[in-house]
């Protein structure tokens, strides 16, 4: 799995319902090409999702976040984001009943 299939799978709690459609299953909606890498408004949705599990936010720099105390950095914010999202998500167990 890649990046983008981790954090939509284990954190945002998506089905992968077509090559490029995401199913938000509580939210009962399609996602459409998902690139939270590159666009601010998917990463920002990672953000939501976290927070929701207890995590905190907080910008350690213009392009760099830290969930807790795992922390990351790109070359945008939304790449930031994502990439601590990932680190987060592939390296720690995030609570089995939002899976």
């Amino acid at each position: 799995m890649n990046k983008t299939e981790v954090i939509a799978r284990r954190i945002l709690g998506w089905k992968l319902n077509r090559y490029d459609r995401w199913y938000d299953a509580e939210k009962e909606v399609f996602i459409y090409d998902f690139q939270p890498d590159e666009y601010l408004e998917h990463a920002l949705l990672i953000v939501e999702r976290l927070k929701s599990f207890g995590y905190t936010y907080s910008a350690a720099g213009e392009h760099e976040v830290c969930f807790n105390d795992v922390c990351a950095s790109g070359k945008t914010l939304a790449q930031a984001i994502t990439n601590a999202a990932f680190s987060l998500a592939d390296n720690s167990t995030i609570d089995e009943e939002w899976l």
